[in-house]
């Protein structure tokens, strides 16, 4: 089957959908599915080795790093995918591209499958300044967007339930995100890791947290830094990504007098995402705005336990005793930390399980062939009722 991925965002930026949409590329070539992409960048092009088609777009940085537009249809780029046929498009944003796999979907008569990532719910403090107004608009156009696809794909049961409650009408199937975790199999030297510590001038005895992700509002931040100024163990925090909220971030740490235990490394090379996960101890996060937590599974499939503030999005992921807490409050996140920083035993139980829940449940291998599934019936039920239209 000829398929095109089309999403805003792709390599190099670094965020949930670009590793979901890299990953369920890698999948479906390995069945056998002929995969292009479809994406923006600063400058248009087509890379026929990567089966990349890149339409020229407009900086977005100020939103998100990496984050682009485009306003208008490049009609040269869309040219060549229409001449290549795709035979279904599965879309893995709302905007951009979406309009672009729209205009190819119509043109020449086939089904759209769409992914539906983000929960725009938790990001209406960018757009409008009342939270009851700004889920209204999400849900109005959300239901009115996907009535241009054949079916959707929820990475879990919230997003499902989110869908349900727009009145979203197209059918609705659960797939977690399958994730290239290869990468984080190996274990780095003991050697390596430290020269990760001493770069950032951390004490090579301390516990280290690690956050890892877009630095914005909706993550939560702030409660980790509140968090770590009350604690009364030594510990120290190294947060890695960028985003919008950084400068708030950096700020209000210096107000807690935290300077000299959070470090900001601002955005790394995805390539070398896996030694800081293995440099840390214990992979923290307060948000609550995650549609599958695909960090969450990075840092358990590189044996770094979690403790995260509780979501229902990760209620597989993080399942308290095994592979980490899902705390609820200051006294719980305390008393998690200080069980795994005293029970060297426990911890190291969970370092284990956390590698194999990772592998076992969120590897790539079985997604595949759950979206191709999706595919071949999103493509059955589009032609019959085409056939139906036209009798």
């Amino acid at each position: 089957m000829k398929i095109l991925l089309a999403t805003d965002l792709y390599v190099p930026a670094v965020n949930g959908v670009v590793t979901s949409t890299i990953s369920l590329k890698q999948a479906l070539e390995n069945l056998g599915h002929e995969v292009r992409v479809l994406t923006l960048a600063e400058e248009g092009y087509v890379d026929p080795m990567r089966n990349i088609y890149a339409v020229s777009s407009l900086n977005m940085n100020k939103v998100y790093p990496g984050a682009r537009v485009k306003l208008f249809k490049d009609r040269s780029v869309l040219k060549d995918i229409i001449f290549w046929e795709p035979e279904l498009i599965h879309t893995q944003s709302e905007f951009s591209t979406f309009r672009m796999a729209k205009y190819i979907a119509q043109y020449l008569n086939i089904p759209i499958v769409h992914t539906y990532h983000t929960i725009y719910e938790d990001y209406t403090h960018y757009f409008s300044p009342s939270e009851k107004t700004g889920k209204k608009i999400v849900s109005m156009l959300t239901k009115k967007l996907l009535e241009d696809a054949e079916a959707v794909i929820a990475p879990t049961k919230k997003v499902q339930r989110l869908l349900v409650d727009y009145e979203v009408s197209q059918p609705i199937s659960v797939i977690p995100t399958g994730i290239q975790l290869e990468k984080f199999k190996d274990s780095f030297s003991e050697e390596d890791l430290l020269k990760i510590r001493d770069h950032y001038h951390i004490p090579r005895d301390a516990f280290l947290l690690l956050s890892l992700g877009r630095l914005g509002k909706e993550k939560n931040i702030e409660e980790l830094l509140f968090f770590l100024s009350l604690l009364k163990l030594d510990v120290y925090f190294l947060i890695v990504g960028d985003g919008p909220n950084k400068h708030h971030l950096t700020e209000y740490t210096k107000e807690l007098g935290l300077e000299d235990r959070v470090v900001f490394t601002g955005m790394i090379n995805p390539d070398k995402i896996s030694i800081y996960y293995q440099a840390a101890d214990l992979f923290v996060s307060a948000s609550s705005s995650e549609t599958q937590g695909l960090t969450y599974i990075e840092a358990l499939a590189s044996g770094l336990p979690a403790l995260c503030r509780s979501d229902e999005a990760i209620e597989n992921v993080v399942v308290d005793g095994q592979t980490g807490f899902q705390y609820h409050s200051f006294k719980e996140f305390e008393a998690c930390l200080y069980f795994l920083m005293n029970n060297h035993e426990a911890y190291q139980q969970m370092t284990t399980a956390a590698r194999e829940v990772a592998f076992e449940y969120f590897s790539s291998a079985g997604f595949g062939k759950q979206v191709e599934a999706i595919y071949r019936k999103a493509v059955e039920t589009y032609y019959t009722k085409q056939m139906i239209q036209n009798y």
